[in-house]
C-alpha cells in the first residue's frame, strides 16, 4: 500500500537560550579591569510552515524531537552569544496544528508559506557585566539561559481542492482524474484500487486552474469507519463542489446516489451543501437506448452521462466544473 500520512502526532523543543559569561577586562597596564562578561543568545524558535511542493505528512518521523538550535554563550569583552537557528517544519497546505496536551488549535495553515510558532525559543542569560552597580563592582555571577518552550503537535492535514471525487468502489473516479487533470493514479479493475487520496490540476485556457480530489470508493458505513472512506472523508472538508462518480452498468442509481449522499451527510452536512453534478460514466458498457431511463431514475437534471476509458461526453466536463465553481462564488 503506498505510503500516505494525513495525522501525525511530534515533540517540538525550541532552542534554550545562551549562558551569560562571566568575566573581567584583563589589559597591560590595567590590573583591575571591571566586569565585561556578555549575555547569552537567544534559543531558536520552531515554526510550522505550509509549502506547496508538499502533499502528506510521510516525511515526518513520530519518534523524533524536533529542536531548534540553543544559543551560544557569551564571553568576555562584552560579545553577546548569537541567537540560536530557528528550526521550520515544512507541511502540506490544508494541515492544522493543534496542541496535543489540550487540543487546542493553533493554527490552520491554509494558504503556501502561511505559518505558525509552535515552540518560543528561550531569552539568554546575563552576563556580568549587567550586574554591575556601585554596590557590587566585582559581580561574579552570571544568568543560565531560559529553557525553550517543548510541547506535543498534532498535525491534521486536510486536502484543499476545488472538486471532489466521490463514488462507490470502483466507479471509474481514477480514470476520470488522470482524464481531466495531469495526475496518474493507479487505475485498475477491482474496487479499491484508490487506497490514497490523489490530487490534480485542472489548467483552462481562461488562466484559470482546479485543484481536483479523488478519494477512496466510499461504501455503506463509510462514516464509522467501514472500507476505506472515513479515514479520507475529512479530504473533502475543504472542496467548493463535489462530482458524484455513479457506474452506469449498476441496477438501482438512485439508491447508490442517496447512499453517497446519506454517508457524506451523516460525516459533515456541510458537504451535502455543497453545489454538485452527476457523472454516469461507462457508458461504453451499455446498450444507450437504456440511458433515458437512468438518467430520469436520478429526478435531477445535473447528470453528464460519459465513458472517461473512451472519452465520449469527456468533452463536455471542463465547462461543468466552470459552471461549479461560478456556482460557489455566486
Amino acid at each position: 500500500m503506498p505510503k500516505f500520512t494525513d495525522t501525525i502526532s511530534i515533540r517540538v523543543k525550541a532552542g534554550s537560550g545562551g549562558k551569560g559569561s562571566v568575566s573581567f577586562h584583563r589589559e597591560k597596564f590595567i590590573p583591575k579591569g571591571g566586569p565585561d562578561g556578555g549575555d547569552g543568545g537567544k534559543g531558536g524558535d520552531l515554526y510550522v510552515q505550509a509549502d506547496i511542493k508538499l502533499y502528506n505528512l510521510s516525511h515526518l518521523f513520530k519518534d523524533r524531537i524536533y529542536r531548534a538550535d540553543n544559543g551560544k554563550q557569551g564571553a568576555g569583552n562584552n560579545r553577546h552569544g548569537g541567537d540560536g537557528a530557528d528550526l521550520i517544519i515544512k507541511v502540506p497546505p490544508g494541515t492544522q496544528v493543534v496542541d496535543a496536551e489540550t487540543g487546542q488549535m493553533m493554527a490552520d495553515l491554509t494558504a503556501d508559506a502561511s505559518r505558525c510558532m509552535v515552540a518560543e525559543g528561550g531569552i539568554g542569560g546575563k552576563g556580568n557585566a549587567f550586574f554591575k552597580s556601585s554596590t557590587n563592582q566585582t559581580p561574579r555571577f552570571s544568568q543560565p539561559g531560559m529553557p525553550g518552550q517543548e510541547r506535543r503537535i498534532t498535525l491534521d492535514l486536510k486536502l484543499i481542492a476545488d472538486i471532489g471525487l466521490v463514488g462507490l468502489p470502483n466507479a471509474g473516479k481514477s480514470t476520470i482524474l488522470s482524464r481531466i487533470t495531469n495526475a496518474r493514479p493507479k487505475i485498475a479493475d477491482y474496487p479499491f484500487t484508490t487506497l490514497i487520496p490523489n490530487l490534480g490540476v485542472i489548467r483552462r485556457e481562461s488562466g484559470s486552474a482546479y485543484r481536483v480530489a479523488d478519494i477512496p470508493g466510499i461504501i455503506e458505513g463509510a462514516h464509522r469507519g467501514q472500507g476505506l472512506g472515513l479515514s479520507f472523508l475529512q479530504h473533502i472538508e475543504r472542496v467548493k463542489a463535489l462530482l458524484f462518480v455513479l457506474d452506469v452498468t449498476l441496477d438501482d442509481l438512485d439508491y447508490n446516489l442517496k447512499l453517497l449522499r446519506s454517508e457524506l451527510d451523516t460525516y459533515s452536512g456541510d458537504l451535502t451543501s455543497k453545489p454538485y453534478y452527476i457523472i454516469l460514466n461507462k457508458i461504453d458498457l451499455i446498450d444507450k437506448s437504456v440511458l433515458p431511463e437512468k438518467i430520469n431514475g436520478l429526478h435531477d437534471a445535473r447528470v453528464l452521462p460519459l465513458s472517461a476509458l473512451t472519452g465520449e461526453n469527456m468533452d463536455r466536463l471542463p465547462e461543468i466544473l466552470d459552471s461549479l465553481m461560478e456556482l460557489k462564488r455566486a
